[in-house]
């Protein structure tokens, strides 16, 4: 799954690739975690809005967040049966934005086990959209969380190789189509499929990205083996943008 992405390109380059009115001011973010604020476009009485979301989906019928396990990913086979989707995959669609994301491959067993971090983006660094859902969550005390989740299915022949799911990208051609909450059902479906493999390239990357906190350019730069540290080597020092807490929280502004 997708637990880690970026929007790395300035804030006028996302208002213009998804026309939005709103002129919203943020800093390039390389390491973006579940539970932060996560930029979103949906369709507001006609027109695109840009706004934040809390990464993580909570349904309007949980009663308490803490007792509800923390969805990031919904998958695209099964979002239109379970209860706690199916009505944001009907009328409750939006897009989040991004220019790269992250994933795992896991090799080895037991004590040798490796996770080998890789970068997807497209080749010439532009911006892409993950499918995803949105709720509204009220609390007894009646204040409201904005929540969101991507939508995944299965991976295309070149994410395969790193991990069986993939999210959702919505090509440019359908943002309209997946954002109209009067779309027909077929018309989703056609929609939920994986990217084409020439989409994205693949970069191996070192290890600094496994830590939230770490969150600068130099987390997507090539792995380089030769300046892998050796296992007697303390590991280089990486920017922080917290303090080196890696609590998962944070800000996209």
């Amino acid at each position: 799954m997708c637990g880690r992405y970026a929007v790395t390109l300035p804030p006028e380059a996302m208002r213009q690739a998804f026309a939005y009115r709103e002129q919203p001011n943020f800093p390039p973010r390389y390491n973006i975690a579940p539970t932060q604020p996560v930029p979103v476009v949906r369709l507001e009485q006609g027109t695109r809005q840009f706004m934040l979301m809390r990464w993580g989906f909570i349904p309007g019928w949980v009663k308490d967040p803490k007792d509800f396990p923390l969805v990031i990913n919904i998958r695209s086979e099964s979002a239109a049966e379970k209860p706690s989707f199916r009505a944001a995959l009907a009328r409750r669609r939006c897009l989040m934005p991004a220019d790269g994301f992250y994933e795992w491959h896991r090799l080895g067993e037991g004590r040798r086990q490796e996770n080998r971090p890789y970068l997807f983006r497209r080749p010439d660094r532009g911006l892409f959209a993950f499918a995803a859902l949105w709720e509204t969550w009220h609390s007894p005390d009646g204040s409201e969380i904005d929540t969101v989740a991507m939508v995944t299915g299965p991976a295309n022949g070149q994410m395969a190789a790193i991990h069986h799911r993939s999210p959702v990208i919505v090509p440019p051609e359908a943002f309209d189509a997946w954002l109209d909450p009067a779309a027909e059902p077929a018309t989703l479906r056609g929609l939920l499929r994986p990217p084409p493999d020439d989409l994205l390239e693949m970069i191996r990357l070192g290890d600094a990205v496994n830590k939230v906190a770490n969150d600068g350019p130099e987390l997507q730069l090539p792995f380089d083996p030769a300046s892998a540290p050796k296992p007697s080597e303390p590991k280089p020092a990486m920017r922080s943008r917290r303090g080196g807490k890696d609590d998962a929280q944070g800000s996209l502004f």
